[in-house]
């Protein structure tokens, strides 16, 4: 039978105390600080309680200042071990986020791409920074509270235990209750509502996202305040949801609140009890009520772990299932060389997307020589891209195969295929660096030299020396000022430093007018005569100079210019 949730509480917990193993030594530092601080608290109420009574003559026994140097001398140590408890946890847990944000990226890295064409971009970003940081709570704030919760109570009832089992059976119930009971049903009972709210938290940010990223379009079609609308439901939902876990928290705080009241009335009235008696012993009902109370409220700041608790086991599991994610394809153990290109063939390939029903490409079949400039058309959804995907190896084919020269590309190397197949997206991301870092993405060790002369084959060179800071400038401050062609140019400049035996495009004339389309067209003409292009286009004019055209209807491809 399958469960509701990916990962059982318990899994989830041992999980991240196993994470948290590089940083052991500060949460040990930080949890023997918590120890020490609870019970420094509870000498302060217990020493200071002896103190009175001595100095009030209602008790004979030890010595008033004796009492009064251990209530002065615990009284110091409350705030230095808060202080060291403070300090170690948080640079452990800011440590450990810092690692984790890396690991996520480098899992991300893994799976990618087809992990992405599935997930919104604007959920994996609130995972991979406010669910990270959601777990800070967890480092920071829990494990020495897990130690103290289970340490502090059981002093407690030996100090209890000393003056009168009486006093034992009155709190064990109490601390069972608070310590044990109470939480454990306040996790099972709100973990559903943990989950929900960081989903739809997500879901949030990712709408504002992608609102951010295509805010020209809205405003140019109009559509302002329906967006608008659409990110008003979505935060309302939010807020419903946070409602609702508000309310959880709150009773959560609520009932060990009661109880811990009560735990005072009970000690009061085992108290009464004793002197009815006639075993009246007022220094012993005092002592243990004062130190009841500093344990119990020591106890009672569970409640307020276990609420937080809700929201970092929702975010851990959503970070381990991206983390537990298997990678659509795996790279093979002893690659192999598949020496200089000469043909790419398509062997009897099908291919349906995992959880889709309907194939996109069935017994698809069909060559590119070294040299070819080939273009493929198709209306939308008939699997171009799909085409390309498998190319590139984001997927591998259901049945049939791909060969670069007579080597399956699943006997290749990812890095062999990357730098032998390159591709142009419609759209060119620039990233937050300079010019020269954005085309050098391709070729990271590039020399200056090498990036200006890519960068006069794409034809951007006039454009990018007219700049002020020239291949220094940042796409920070440039990049929304760039027209689509120019960005294209940057993407084509990226291709022509790597060099690569294969060049797939994909509607890459799309933001060029006619003119600067014509002179794209002469450069890829002159500029790779001897390289193979493959091009998807709906414009028959960006197709001018392929030789061959395939079609691509009904899951079939077939050639219709030869």
């Amino acid at each position: 039978m399958r469960t509701k949730y990916a990962y059982s509480l318990k899994e989830l917990l041992f999980r991240l105390l196993r994470i948290g193993r590089p940083i052991r030594k500060q949460l040990i530092i930080s949890t023997l600080a918590s120890i020490f601080g609870s019970l420094a608290h509870l000498s302060l109420m217990g020493f200071g309680a002896l103190f009175l009574l001595r100095t009030a003559g209602i008790t004979s026994s030890g010595s008033a200042v004796l009492y009064g140097i251990l209530t002065v001398f615990s009284a110091v140590i409350i705030p230095l071990s808060r202080y060291m408890e403070g300090i170690y946890s948080h640079i452990g847990a800011y440590g450990m986020l810092a690692r984790m944000r890396v690991h996520l990226f480098e899992q991300i890295d893994r799976i990618s791409p087809a992990f992405m064409v599935d997930r919104k971009k604007g959920d994996i970003l609130n995972i991979a920074v406010s669910d990270i940081e959601t777990l800070e709570f967890f480092f920071g704030h829990t494990i020495g509270s897990m130690f103290t919760i289970i340490l502090i109570p059981l002093v407690t009832l030996i100090i209890a235990g000393h003056y009168h089992i009486r006093y034992v059976l009155v709190l064990l119930p109490i601390f069972i209750l608070i310590s044990v009971i109470i939480p454990s049903a306040a996790l099972w009972l709100g973990r559903d509502m943990g989950i929900r709210f960081r989903e739809d938290l997500g879901e949030l940010k990712s709408l504002i996202l992608e609102s951010v990223y295509g805010i020209r379009d809205i405003q140019i079609f109009g559509q302002g305040e329906k967006r608008l609308h659409t990110v008003m439901r979505q935060n309302e939902q939010v807020n419903q949801t946070a409602h609702g876990l508000t309310l959880h928290k709150e009773a959560v705080s609520a009932v060990p609140d009661f109880f811990v009241y009560m735990a005072r009335i009970l000690i009061t009235a085992a108290a009464a009890g004793l002197i009815g008696k006639e075993l009246n012993d007022p220094a012993g009902a005092i002592v243990v009520s004062f130190v009841a109370a500093a344990s119990l409220s020591s106890t009672f700041s569970l409640t307020f772990v276990v609420t937080h608790l809700l929201e970092a086991f929702a975010a851990a599991e959503r970070i381990f299932i991206i983390e537990d994610t298997p990678p659509r394809v795996r790279e093979c153990d002893v690659p192999e060389n598949a020496g200089a290109f000469e043909k790419l063939l398509f062997d009897d390939v099908s291919f349906t997307y995992p959880g889709t029903a309907n194939s996109i490409l069935e017994h698809t079949s069909f060559e590119v020589r070294r040299g070819d400039k080939v273009g493929i058309i198709g209306e939308s959804g008939a699997g171009k891209s799909t085409l390309f995907r498998l190319l590139l190896r984001f997927y591998d084919p259901d049945r049939g195969k791909i060969l670069f020269n007579e080597t399956d590309l699943r006997q290749m190397s990812f890095a062999d295929i990357h730098s032998r197949i390159a591709m142009l997206e419609q759209e060119t991301y620039l990233f937050d660096a300079s010019i020269a870092d954005n085309i050098a993405i391709s070729k990271p060790d590039a020399q200056p030299h090498e990036i200006r002369k890519a960068a006069e084959r794409a034809g951007i060179a006039d454009f990018i020396e007219t700049l002020p800071d020239g291949y220094d400038t940042p796409m920070g401050l440039m990049s929304a000022r760039l027209s689509g062609g120019e960005r294209q140019r940057i993407g084509i400049a990226r291709i022509m430093l790597l060099d690569p035996d294969i060049i797939v495009m994909d509607e890459p004339t799309s933001a060029l007018d006619v003119l600067h389309e014509r002179e794209f067209l002469d450069m890829l003409e002159r500029e790779y005569q001897d390289k193979t292009i493959i091009m998807i286009s709906h414009r028959a004019s960006t197709l001018t100079n392929c030789r061959r055209i395939f079609e691509l209807k009904d899951r079939m491809i077939r050639e219709i210019r030869k």
